[in-house]
């Protein structure tokens, strides 16, 4: 019995947690999304040019 009113507790504490959560507006999900495509782009364009550089160096040292 004391596991079930330790767990029913647990629940009641869950649902005063919840109403506590705001969610982000509209706008301010696109901006971020927005945001961390950029970035994404920006380090895979930076990746792939490392990757080529380094392709290229060793390449020439092996032949």
């Amino acid at each position: 019995m004391e596991q079930i009113r330790k767990f029913s507790q647990y629940l009641k504490e869950v649902k005063i947690e919840t109403k506590k959560v705001t969610f982000p507006s509209r706008k301010d999900t696109i901006a971020t999304t927005i945001a961390v495509l950029v970035v994404v782009m920006l380090i895979g364009f930076y990746l792939g040019v490392v990757d080529f550089v380094l392709s290229k160096v060793v390449g020439l040292a092996l032949n």
